[in-house]
């Protein structure tokens, strides 16, 4: 395993392990210097969305990078505005203008908005059909949305890309039980838990015994779950460490116990009592 490492989705398209997560990246030249920096240090993987208002950066950067293309893996998400079948046709196409890509590698929906996200989904299957997106896919879904999608889906979801550490793990045992069973790659987002965890003396006892810090540990730990994992940051010597992390493998006794820090914790949008 290392920073090029891909796995299959359930349509064959492969896709880097380990990416770079670009939320609350603010527009303009940070976001643009920190994926141009990243895609130097040789991640393959940017993680951007609507909502961020920041894929034209994360296009102007990868046009800046030199790096070619189709080695790439850009993923980019369909926010709750845009729900519906024309209009989140016409958000992917502005996706694209906005980005200066011909496609993009993973369109995903946002959140499990009611009402549309039926409609949603189907226009990411017509998208897909027309060869205009390599893989679509879903975000923020728990048990309840992914069975109602796969009640009428034609296309099983590529990828469910849901919050996931060590410290809300039990609390998505049956979402991932359920991904697993279908096919659906899970996407760790906020694996580093936005800074709130990375003192637990836990962490850092674990690292110890690997030359690890806590942030490490925790990517670690989502990339042995098979997870994909979208590490964030700004600062360059963040992104180099969060790279670093396969010099190392955590022992099955270190993920047992890392498995028992559940706390059902949820640093941004939790969709567990969405309808």
């Amino acid at each position: 395993m290392n920073l090029t490492t891909t796995i299959p989705l359930n349509n064959g398209v492969a896709i880097p392990q380990l990416g770079l997560g670009v939320y609350r990246s603010p527009n303009g030249m940070e976001t643009f210097e920190t994926v141009r920096y990243a895609l130097e240090t040789g991640y393959r993987h940017v993680d951007t969305a609507r909502i961020y208002h920041n894929e034209a950066d994360v296009g102007a950067a990868l046009r800046a990078s030199g790096v070619p293309r189709e080695q790439v893996f850009v993923t980019t998400k369909l926010w709750e505005s845009d729900q519906g079948y024309d209009s989140a046709i016409a958000a992917y196409h502005e996706s694209l203008r906005l980005m200066g890509l011909e496609y993009v590698d993973l369109f995903l929906i946002h959140w499990p908005l009611p009402g549309k996200r039926r409609y949603s989904w189907m226009a990411l299957e017509t998208l897909l059909e027309e060869g205009r997106v390599r893989a679509i896919g879903v975000s923020n879904y728990v048990v309840r949305h992914l069975e109602e999608l796969l009640g009428h889906a034609r296309y099983v979801p590529a990828v469910n890309q849901i919050e996931l550490s060590p410290y809300n793990y039990e609390q998505r045992r049956p979402t991932l039980d359920l991904c697993a069973a279908q096919g659906i790659a899970i996407e760790a987002y906020s694996p580093l838990t936005k800074g709130r965890k990375l003192g637990d003396a836990r962490l850092a006892a674990i690292g110890a015994r690997y030359s690890a810090s806590p942030a490490q540990v925790l990517i670690r730990w989502g990339l042995q779950k098979g997870a994909i994992v979208l590490a964030k940051s700004n600062r360059p010597e963040r992104i180099r460490q969060n790279a670093d992390v396969f010099g190392f493998e955590l022992s099955a006794a270190d993920m047992a116990y890392l498995d028992t820090f559940n706390e059902n914790l949820a640093t941004g949008w939790d969709p567990t009592t969405e309808p």
